[in-house]
């Protein structure tokens, strides 16, 4: 079946949503998953995506650098940022070919159901599980926060420093309204102080870099704590930045890498609701959302890495949090990075919801009863997983050792190959050997992230976690 690909990207952009689906001259049904054309602009797309990006992982990336080497870190950051822009590149050329704008409907192109149904499925347990950790993420840090601002010492039974009842009282005031929205643009506004607030945060890194002296902070096995002044040695070996170092949990960290750009959820519904969009203006957009959030990796991981060195934690905000528990700007710093984790929510749900449709509801129009009550269920649902059941995020380690790979790099590469017609690109052509290539890493990493986390739950050390 020859596609009809003939138009060519710029009459495409300027036709409806609907016309654009008709694409397929042999089946002429009508897949209407938006009714409307794009209106979000360059910059708010750009925003949003960097928002998807952007998760809670930024926070662990000093630790990674700590265990691989300034100089390793950023080779393996590098590749990673190339590989997801050239799973993006898969993707939009995918959706071009078939004029669908929707992860679910590519597999349905390549694979029938049971495509449709793996990458909605694969995209609901990624998302929820992003969720759950960010609304984790509130619901430990928020009371702390606030019990810090008070300088109340002990946890009293005051509701405010309740963390169950916080992320409820965030979820229905914050993210609830967000996530009511009808289209993922009205979400830039909230994305770009979200980035902002991350901006703050890698100021203060940087800021912190030169106000805590290194040789303050003593090294006894691997814990910081503050030193009186009179004890002071001059620091030593210890301040002293690695350029590679491999040890037993560097290991971990090529996961926490791996997934450090996941945001394939989102990139569709993005170029749906892009202005004018086309597969290049798309690319764009992706290109520089990555280099952006590069940048501010890159920036993070260093200044963290140099202030503490081999001392840092697996979460950077406690490790200053060791040195000064009521430090007021590193306090300002957890509202901001709770801030942009909370506003980060609702871009991850809107996929969910997308998925829920496209695999339950197929030929149903926008109807907002629908829209409102599956991300109701949905955000009620990810409240129950975080209060009543914490321990449930080794689970999502597992889902997301799994669901990620698939998202990044098998689906997009798979998908690929089978949408591009033949005729186009035979099996052996370059671009298709580099697509099965590409699969074969996302197996590798696969592999790997659940032989690692099997290890860890084994020998019940939980150093690391896994997980976007």
């Amino acid at each position: 079946d020859v596609k009809n690909d003939t138009r060519t990207e710029n009459t495409e952009a300027n036709l409806p949503e609907s016309q654009d689906f008709l694409s397929g001259t042999e089946d002429k049904k009508m897949t209407r998953f938006t009714d409307f054309e794009g209106k979000t602009s360059f910059g708010m797309s750009v925003f949003n995506l960097g928002n998807a990006i952007m998760g809670s992982g930024i926070l662990g990336l000093a630790y990674a650098m700590a265990n691989t080497g300034v100089v390793l870190f950023l080779i393996l950051l590098t590749v990673v940022a190339v590989l997801s822009s050239y799973s993006i590149h898969l993707l939009l050329k995918s959706s071009g070919i078939v004029g669908i704008r929707a992860y679910e409907q590519l597999g349905y192109r390549a694979f029938g159901t049971p495509g449709k149904m793996a990458a909605g499925i694969a995209i609901t347990l990624q998302n929820i599980g992003a969720m759950s950790s960010y609304l984790y993420i509130v619901k430990y840090e928020f009371p702390l926060v606030i019990q810090a601002f008070l300088k109340v010492d002990n946890l009293a039974g005051d509701w405010y420093l309740n963390g169950n009842y916080l992320v409820i009282f965030v979820s229905v005031a914050v993210i609830l309204p967000l996530a009511l929205m009808k289209q993922l643009g009205y979400l830039g506004y909230t994305s770009g102080f979200s980035l902002s607030c991350m901006v703050f945060f890698l100021i203060s890194v940087i800021y912190k870099k030169f106000s805590v002296s290194c040789s303050l902070v003593k090294f006894d096995n691997g814990t910081v704590t503050r030193l009186n002044v009179s004890a002071m040695d001059p620091g030593g070996e210890n301040c002293i930045p690695k350029m590679a170092n491999l040890n037993s949990q560097t290991a971990y960290t090529i996961p926490i890498l791996a997934f450090a750009f996941v945001c394939h959820p989102e990139v569709l519904p993005i170029y749906t609701e892009l202005r004018n969009a086309t597969k290049k203006k798309m690319q764009h957009v992706a290109n520089i959302s990555i280099a952006i959030m590069y940048c501010m990796y890159f920036l993070a991981a260093l200044f963290g890495y140099l202030t503490f060195y081999g001392a840092v934690e697996a979460e950077l905000l406690h490790t200053y949090s060791r040195i000064d528990p009521y430090d007021t700007l590193i306090l300002c710093v957890r509202v901001a990075v709770l801030t942009a984790v909370t506003l980060t929510v609702p871009i991850v749900l809107f996929p969910v919801r997308r998925a829920i449709q496209q695999m339950m509801f197929p030929n149903k129009t926008f109807y907002w009863p629908r829209h409102i009550a599956i991300a109701l269920i949905l955000l009620t649902f990810i409240n129950l997983l975080v209060i009543f059941a914490p321990n449930i995020l080794g689970i999502f380690g597992v889902i997301g050792a799994t669901s990620a790979p698939c998202l990044i790099f098998i689906f997009p590469a798979i998908f690929y190959i089978r949408i591009v017609p033949k005729e186009e690109e035979p099996l052996c052509s370059v671009p298709k050997i580099l697509a099965a290539c590409f699969a074969g890493i996302g197996f590798l990493f696969m592999i790997m992230s659940l032989s690692f986390i099997i290890i860890d739950w084994t020998s019940n050390t939980n150093k690391a976690s896994t997980g976007h």
